[in-house]
């Protein structure tokens, strides 16, 4: 398998998450290069996200070893024609291009993956499911995600590693809270005093919700997105806000929840209404995650590989995992950075040096 001509195919298939059909087409491609490899594959539809592709590798003989799970996802956040501006391109040991790492590259490394354990004799199942919409809160996902790793023995997330190369041992959970609040309209020359301005009444909570980060426990809070009015001489009816929430700690989320629900006017005349989900629970640095980074750092020894554990505040389809007490290793795609960004590349090598580290992850856990 040529790493890189893969690679490339699959960054110049663009594929927006909320884009089905450019979402399929990456996933026609990736089940084709999963039944090359004798894969036994589903496509799992859905009627507005893509489909989702799932692969099943099975041993020659009978094994008793229990199935490893490897999750990638085809979805990005680059919109269509994004390729035409930054355009794939290798250049001075770095790979460039939307996606790139996050995570065209990692569905790469898990293909050859599969493939160099099966030269050497695949000595136990292997499951491969690539999704659709990560990038967008796997809602379609969720559940087969979980599923799957209640059957495994190890879940492997091909997200891309930090930049040192670390995994990513631990994530913060995400969610978030819309806040909406309501007031009274009215001309602001001719009759301002019979207004309720909703700007004036969001600003009062979007002091009292910033309050509630708390630095210590790993927890941050976020109003990033703030609406309202219509027009400079109208006092304004409406004002939302949209509030990114990241937590580390169990019972963080729960206090949070509880804090936004008590949010209460201080206008008279206006109201407020607010909802809000945990989207991913924590991935913590806890005992079963140090005892499987320390079994894979022993597995990767041999090979001339010292692993290393890091984190990150950001979340992935891992953080549904964590709460269900199977082995779980994140960041096993490539090494780069950018993500998100035109600024986004990984490192060439690391397609192999990964692709090497998971074939032995599969022959020895």
């Amino acid at each position: 398998m040529k790493l890189t001509q893969l690679l490339k195919t699959l960054v110049e298939t663009e594929s927006p998450s909320h884009d089905k059909s450019a979402v399929d087409r990456v996933g026609a491609i990736v089940a084709d290069e999963m039944r090359k490899l004798g894969g036994q594959v589903e496509v799992i539809q859905n009627s507005e996200t893509g489909n989702h592709i799932l692969a099943r590798f099975h041993p020659s003989s009978v094994s008793l070893y229990p199935s490893i799970l490897i999750l990638c996802h085809m979805d990005t956040v680059f919109p269509l024609g994004t390729i035409q501006k930054t355009p794939y391109r290798e250049e001075g040991g770095k790979i460039f291009g939307p996606g790139t790492l996050d995570m065209k590259a990692g569905i790469v490394i898990a293909l050859a993956a599969v493939e160099s354990a099966q030269r050497s004799g695949l000595n136990r199942p292997v499951t491969l499911l690539c999704t659709s919409d990560e990038e967008i809160g796997s809602h379609t996902s969720r559940a087969l995600i979980e599923s799957l790793a209640k059957e495994s023995a190890l879940v492997l997330v091909m997200e891309g590693a930090l930049l040192d190369g670390s995994l990513k041992t631990w994530r913060k959970g995400t969610g978030g809270f819309k806040v909406t609040v309501r007031g009274r309209a009215a001309h602001a020359g001719g009759d301002h005093q019979a207004g309720r301005n909703a700007i004036e009444e969001m600003s009062h909570q979007v002091i009292t919700i910033q309050k509630l980060t708390d630095y210590e426990k790993q927890t941050t809070v976020n109003v990033g997105v703030m609406r309202g009015g219509t027009v400079s001489n109208v006092v304004p009816e409406d004002a939302h806000i949209e509030v990114d929430v990241r937590v580390m700690q169990a019972g963080e989320w729960e206090r949070l929840e509880s804090e936004m629900n008590k949010l209460k006017p201080v206008l008279d005349g206006t109201s407020i209404e607010v909802t809000g989900e945990l989207n991913r629970p924590p991935m913590p640095f806890d005992d079963l995650m140090k005892s499987t980074f320390e079994k894979a750092k022993s597995i990767a020894a041999p090979l001339g590989m010292e692993l290393k554990a890091g984190g990150t505040g950001g979340a992935s389809d891992g953080n549904f995992v964590a709460p269900l007490g199977i082995p779980l290793l994140d960041g096993m795609g490539a090494v780069g950075e950018g993500y998100h960004s035109d600024r986004e590349f990984i490192f060439a090598d690391s397609l192999e040096q990964k692709a090497k580290l998971i074939a032995e992850l599969i022959r020895k856990w």
